[in-house]
C-alpha cells in the first residue's frame, strides 16, 4: 500500500463535523427555532441543495461576490446542466413556492438546513454554514414586516439571548432607488481618487453595495452620501411609518439605519438588521426585509414576499455567551444481559422501556457482566438492568442504582419494571 492510500482523508477546509453532545446542542436549538416559529402560524419547506445555477444568477445577480466569486458550481456530467451548491434559501424557497403553486393564499413558510460559499473560514462563519430561513408570500402591508421582526426578537427570548439589536430601514421602490443611485454615483465619482478597488468596481453597477464597505478610509465619504431614506415618496413613507408604529406600540427598541441597504433589484421598502457585539466587533445575526420584485423576476406572478434569514453558527455562539453550554445527553437505562435466555429477555425488556417513553442503552458489546458494568457506568445511565439466566427464569431482572450511594440493588418483575423506574424518575425531577 502506497503512502497516498495511507493517509487519512479529513473533512474539507470550512466544512466541519457536529459530533454527539455538540449535535444534541444543534437539536436543542432547533427545537426552540421550530416551536416559536410554529407559535406564529409558519409551516416548514424542505429544499434542494443542489439547484440550477441561473437561478442564483438571476435572484442573486451576476454582478454580485456571492454569484462572482463565493458559489459552489459545476457542470452535471451526464447532461451538461449547470448546478450550483445552494449559497442561500430564499431562491429555492421563491422557486418552490411558483413550482407548485403555493402562491394562491398567504403563506408563512420556514426551512432550515445548510448553506455553501467558498469564502476565508472565520469563527462562525464557514464554508458550509447554516441558517434557518423564513419567508411570507402575498402579504402587502407593513403589519407582515413588524410580525417577522416581532418574531425575531420572542426567538431571542426564548433561546435566553439579549445584547441583540434591531435596526431598520426602508429601500423605497424602484423609481425612488433608481433617483438616489443617480445621485450615490455623482457622489462617489466626485471622490473617485479615495475609492478603492473594489468601490470602482461596483460604482456603475451596485453602487448601493459601496454604502456596505468595510474599508475605514471610506467612513467618511459614505456618511456623507446621499441618503435614500430621504428620497421616499408617500407610499413608501406611510409603509415605513406603519411598521414602526407597531414596533414602537409593542415596546420593542430599534434604530433607523440610513446605511443599511440591499444592493438587489428587487429588494423594497422595508430591510432590517439584528446586530451584536456579544461575539467581538459589532456584527448580524440576522438580516431581512421585503423583496416584492424576486417572484415575478423567477417567473411568478407579482407578488409581495417579506422573510428574514438567520445563521445558526453565530446565534449557538451566542447562546453559549449567554451561559447556555451543551448538555450531554445520557440514557436513563443501561441494560446488562449476559445467558441464551436472558439475551432474548433482554431485547423484550429493552423494547417494553422504551413503548413506556423511557432511553435505553442495551449492551451490544457481550463480554462478563464486570465488563458490561463499566460500560453501564461510563454510558452516564442512572440506571443498570441486569438480566442473567436466573432472572429470565423468574421473569425478573436486577435494578441497580448507578448514581446514587447506599441504595440497595433489588429484584423486580419484569411486568412491574417501566413503571417503577418511571415513578422513581418522576420523583427525582421533583426533587431536582
Amino acid at each position: 500500500m502506497n503512502e497516498t492510500k495511507k493517509r487519512k482523508i479529513q473533512s474539507l477546509r470550512g466544512m466541519n463535523d457536529i459530533l454527539p453532545g455538540e449535535a444534541e446542542f444543534w437539536n436543542l436549538f432547533e427545537e426552540v427555532v421550530r416551536d416559536t416559529l410554529a407559535s406564529y402560524g409558519y409551516r416548514p419547506l424542505r429544499t434542494p441543495i443542489v439547484e440550477a445555477t441561473p437561478l442564483f444568477s438571476r435572484a442573486i445577480g451576476e454582478v454580485t461576490d456571492i454569484v462572482e466569486k463565493e458559489m459552489y458550481s459545476f457542470i452535471d456530467s451526464l447532461n451538461g446542466e449547470a448546478l450550483t451548491l445552494r449559497p442561500e434559501g430564499t431562491a429555492g424557497c421563491v422557486r418552490a413556492v411558483i413550482e407548485h403553486n403555493l402562491l394562491a393564499a398567504g403563506q408563512r413558510l420556514y426551512y432550515m438546513g445548510p448553506m455553501f460559499r467558498h469564502e476565508r473560514p472565520q469563527k462562525g462563519r464557514y464554508r458550509q454554514f447554516h441558517q434557518v430561513g423564513v419567508e411570507s408570500f402575498g402579504f402587502a402591508g407593513p403589519e407582515i414586516d413588524a410580525e417577522l421582526i416581532l418574531l425575531c426578537a420572542r426567538l431571542w427570548d426564548d433561546l435566553g439571548l439579549d445584547g441583540i439589536e434591531l435596526q431598520i430601514n426602508s429601500l423605497g421602490q424602484p423609481e425612488e432607488r433608481a433617483k438616489h443611485r443617480a445621485e450615490l454615483i455623482a457622489w462617489f465619482e466626485r471622490h473617485a481618487a479615495a475609492l478603492d478597488e473594489d468601490a470602482k468596481r461596483r460604482l456603475y453597477t451596485n453602487p448601493l453595495r459601496i454604502l456596505d464597505s468595510k474599508n475605514p478610509d471610506l467612513r467618511e465619504i459614505i456618511a456623507s452620501a446621499p441618503k435614500l431614506i430621504d428620497h421616499l415618496g408617500a407610499e413608501s413613507r406611510a409603509h415605513f411609518d406603519g411598521v414602526q408604529q407597531i414596533l414602537s406600540d409593542m415596546g420593542l427598541p430599534f434604530s433607523v439605519n440610513p446605511g443599511l441597504v440591499r444592493g438587489l433589484d428587487y429588494y423594497n421598502l422595508t430591510v432590517f438588521e439584528w446586530v451584536t457585539d456579544r461575539l467581538g466587533a459589532q456584527g448580524t445575526v440576522c438580516a431581512g426585509g421585503r423583496y416584492d420584485g424576486l417572484v415575478e423576476s423567477l417567473g411568478g406572478r407579482p407578488t409581495p414576499a417579506c422573510g428574514f434569514a438567520l445563521g445558526v453558527e453565530r446565534l449557538l455562539e451566542l447562546v453559549r455567551a449567554a451561559g447556555g453550554e451543551p448538555q450531554p445527553m445520557f440514557p436513563e437505562v443501561y441494560l446488562v444481559h449476559q445467558g441464551a435466555a436472558a439475551r432474548r429477555l433482554a431485547f423484550r425488556v429493552a423494547e417494553g422501556l422504551r413503548d413506556g417513553a423511557l432511553d435505553v442503552m442495551l449492551d451490544c458489546a457481550g463480554g462478563s457482566f464486570k465488563a458490561q458494568m463499566k460500560r453501564a457506568d461510563a454510558s452516564g445511565a442512572r440506571y443498570a438492568v441486569i438480566i442473567g439466566d436466573d432472572e429470565a427464569a423468574a421473569g425478573e431482572v436486577t435494578l441497580k442504582f448507578l448514581r446514587e450511594e447506599g441504595v440497595e440493588q433489588r429484584r423486580v418483575a419484569v411486568d412491574e419494571l417501566a413503571d417503577d423506574l418511571m415513578g422513581r424518575i418522576l420523583d427525582s425531577k421533583e426533587e431536582e
